[in-house]
């Protein structure tokens, strides 16, 4: 007599499924939480100091889980935690989950990603040195940076975009609240006085306000532009009393020994070099307002100066639309045909990884 046995098959699915869970969850780990970092200058100061500005930190800009606006207790933190969610899927991997620059992916990249935490941005409708308005940061998401790898985000919900500036904002504040409380410290007093501490807070938040009030607007209006102005244009770029061919060259190009050789720093410690005009790729926007702000203001934490201030700009404001009209003329010589000659000086900028690094992008890759 032979008995068949068959096993029921609700109890063999349950059976399956629990397996089936069992091995899933001895392959993988939960990923840790994000942790804001605190900054080299921070982390060389003595214990006691460094859990007191870890704890101002806190207490002014939260956590990544719990972000606060510095300066603003009634901010919602629904959409700082929103523009944190953001922030993380799409710009941490470059920018670092404390805005400092330093991602995983960073040192395979050039230009360098921002750093936030010092508060200045390149491109902004602001004078030099100011905070840039909310409408600088969604324009640089929208369009991205030309010539470098931060793309644009311009098919991202409005909602998106929105958060995560704000988010960017509040990492920006945090950061400089942190550089300002490592100047404040002082080794030989136990305590950093909380007084100081709400000042410094007041004072970064109130710069960050002004800039909606600081808007540079071109002090004439944009002209039909023409080649005499193009002419013009040529002539102040190349002359000594303005002197942009100093570091882009008299053809714009940058081909000039200083800028390749050795070039200045800008205010992350990196090599700031003038950029090629010709090559089309105009980082800060190619519309004439966007180019007259560069020219009229400067680049936020590099070596280029505004001219706005300039003697010959005050005696005839028309002139900054002149520089423009040159640089528009130049930046599209590439798309007309007009190939300009192979300059003088080459380098390699790009950063190399080497084998471990390359091994351990497949390894995350396949994560």
């Amino acid at each position: 007599m032979s008995i068949n046995f068959r096993p029921n098959s609700r109890s063999a699915l349950l059976a399956g499924s629990l397996l089936a869970l069992l091995v899933a969850v001895s392959g993988c780990e939960r990923a840790a939480e994000p942790v804001f970092e605190l900054n080299d200058e921070t982390s060389q100061l003595d214990t006691k100091l460094r859990i007191q500005i870890r704890g101002a930190l806190r207490t002014h800009s939260g956590t990544p889980q719990v972000p606060k606006m510095l300066g603003d207790e009634s901010f919602d933190t629904k959409q700082l935690q929103h523009g944190m969610e953001i922030y993380m899927q799409r710009c941490s991997q470059c920018h670092g989950v404390s805005g400092d620059g330093r991602g995983p992916k960073a040192k395979y990249l050039y230009p360098l990603p921002r750093d936030y935490r010092r508060g200045i941005f390149k491109f902004t409708s602001t004078p030099y040195g100011s905070k840039p308005r909310r409408e600088d940061l969604l324009n640089t998401l929208r369009r991205g940076i030309p010539g470098t790898s931060m793309p644009s985000f311009a098919r991202l919900p409005k909602a998106d975009l929105e958060a995560v500036v704000d988010y960017v904002i509040a990492l920006s504040k945090r950061g400089e609240l942190e550089s300002q409380l490592v100047q404040e410290a002082d080794p030989d007093e136990p305590e950093i006085d909380p007084e100081i501490v709400q000042e410094l807070v007041d004072y970064i938040d109130e710069s960050w306000e002004m800039a909606h009030f600081t808007e540079v607007m071109p002090l004439t209006p944009l002209p039909e532009f023409t080649a005499e102005d193009v002419a013009v244009g040529k002539e102040l770029f190349t002359s000594p009393d303005v002197g942009c061919a100093n570091c882009h060259g008299s053809d714009g190009r940058g081909q000039t020994a200083a800028n390749v050789e050795t070039p200045l720093k800008d205010m992350w410690g990196h090599a700031a070099r003038a950029a090629d005009l010709t090559s089309g790729m105009l980082r800060g926007g190619s519309k004439p307002v966007d180019v007259y702000r560069r020219v009229f203001n400067g680049i936020n934490g590099t070596p280029m100066p505004g001219f706005g201030t300039s003697a010959k700009i005050r005696e005839d404001p028309e002139l900054v639309w002149k520089l423009v009209a040159y640089v528009l003329q130049i930046s599209g010589q590439r798309r007309s045909g007009q190939v300009p000659p192979v300059g003088q000086f080459t380098f390699a900028p790009y950063p190399q990884g080497t084998q471990e690094d390359d091994a351990q992008t497949d390894d995350q890759s396949q994560e």
